[in-house]
């Protein structure tokens, strides 16, 4: 393969949207929550998805990760998913702690090295990864703490810090500054820019007018239909 073959299929690859959502319609029990939605999430930006309270924004969201299946339409990826949620429930006697749930965000991209025919990252490098993860969420202290016993808002930094671990290629995140104080919504801002700044796509279901002023792109929704 030549430079000027492989030039022009590195830019293929970056022109080449990191999510691509087609079609997606959605329905619990009969009832439509999602009609005919498109959305495309590049990489190295950040999309705020906006809209009133029973819009669908998080079910379009958790069928963007595969959490849901689309009843029609269809979704591609290009990369490892981060999803965080904002309702994160786990059973009482879960027992691993913060720093094991920032780990998990390893397994697979292991797992994926190894069908590749790559090098998987050394023992030392994945702890590496996890510490940087913690810090960057401010969770260092809390790291031996049970994961269960953190509120909504520090569950949902722990998942913040597992995509940043795997080195996720796609972060979907709904209300990540729900229940924070400035100085976090601030840092998870700082953190979530970052992210798309090493060519991440990032995307938020969001109400947060601050949020939404410094996307690169805004998706509204209305009554499961997206808006100019």
């Amino acid at each position: 393969m030549s430079l000027l073959t492989e030039t022009r299929d590195s830019r293929a690859a970056l022109l080449r949207p990191a999510l691509r959502a087609v079609g997606i319609h959605f329905a619990f029990d009969g009832a439509p929550v999602l009609n005919g939605i498109d959305i495309e999430l590049e990489s190295g930006s950040v999309t705020a998805i906006a809209g009133a309270n029973g819009a669908g924004k998080s079910t379009l969201l958790e069928v963007m990760a595969g959490v849901r299946a689309p009843s029609r339409g269809s979704v591609e990826r290009s990369g490892s998913v981060a999803l965080v949620v904002q309702r994160i429930a786990a059973p009482d006697a879960l027992p691993v702690t913060v720093r094991e749930v920032v780990a998990m965000g390893t397994w697979g991209r292991r797992r994926a090295s190894r069908a590749a025919g790559l090098q998987r990252a050394s023992r030392i490098e994945i702890r590496r990864r996890v510490a940087e993860a913690l810090e960057r969420v401010a969770l260092v202290e809390l790291a031996e703490r049970p994961f269960t016993g953190l509120s909504g808002g520090q569950r949902q930094r722990v998942l913040l810090a597992q995509g940043i671990a795997r080195r996720a290629q796609i972060f979907l995140l709904d209300e990540p500054a729900s229940g924070l104080d400035s100085e976090s919504r601030e840092r998870t801002q700082t953190i979530l820019a970052d992210e798309a700044g090493r060519g991440a796509a990032v995307a938020c279901v969001t109400h947060d007018d601050a949020a939404i002023a410094i996307a690169d792109r805004m998706v509204r929704l209305e009554c499961g239909v997206r808006v100019a």
